[in-house]
């Protein structure tokens, strides 16, 4: 599952690329973590949530803990009834520069990083919701990883073609299900020496 990705555009250029309203107030890292604001486009506005669903938690003797990130949501349980509503209803745009995988020994975990040839932005399939805790937030939705990433990992992000943006926004469920495959495209793959584990921006 994907728990890093970079966003390296501007808000504003990322309004443009996308044909939205820049949202205001819009400040986010370069490298996006779970629980961390990141950049989405939804409803016609390139606009930051939280990347990743609360989750409550309690401890072993009841009381109420920090909530947990959910940011991935498998294609396979968009039906449950934590998903269902938003994949319905609110279906956003993450645009990605690359997301990284870990790669490695336990203990010793590199950063894997993958990206689109020739784009240096493309957007992934994501839903969204209002929450108590984060105000809006936002999960990615994963499939079945493709050849180049088995030696890594099976899962990945929906990646979605230009031509396929607005049935991701706007169409019925059944349609927008109908996208959530594996990409076809070939990927960048980027092994570098930087440890997983490296300090948050």
């Amino acid at each position: 599952m994907c728990n890093l990705y970079r966003m390296t555009k501007a808000s504003a250029e990322i309004a443009r690329l996308f044909g939205a309203r820049a949202g205001e107030g819009a400040n986010f890292a370069a490298e996006v973590y779970p629980g961390y604001p990141g950049l989405v486009v939804a409803e016609g506005e390139a606009r930051v949530m939280t990347w990743g669903f609360p989750l409550a938690l309690k401890g072993k003797s009841g009381q109420a803990l920090k909530p947990k990130p959910v940011n991935n949501a498998r294609e396979d349980k968009l039906g449950t009834a934590f998903w269902r509503a938003s994949f319905e209803r609110r279906r956003c745009l993450i645009p990605v520069s690359a997301w990284a995988e870990a790669e490695g020994a336990r203990g010793a975990m590199t950063r894997t990083w993958y990206s689109l040839a020739g784009e240096e932005v493309f957007a992934v399939a994501g839903i969204w919701r209002p929450t108590e805790e984060w105000g809006q937030a936002y999960s990615m939705v994963m499939v079945d990883g493709c050849p180049q990433m088995a030696d890594v990992h099976d899962r990945m992000p929906v990646v979605l073609a230009r031509s396929d943006w607005e049935q991701w926004l706007a169409g019925t469920p059944a349609e927008a299900f109908a996208l959530c495959q594996t990409c076809p495209s070939e990927l960048l793959v980027e092994r570098t020496p930087e440890r997983w584990a490296a300090r948050r921006s």
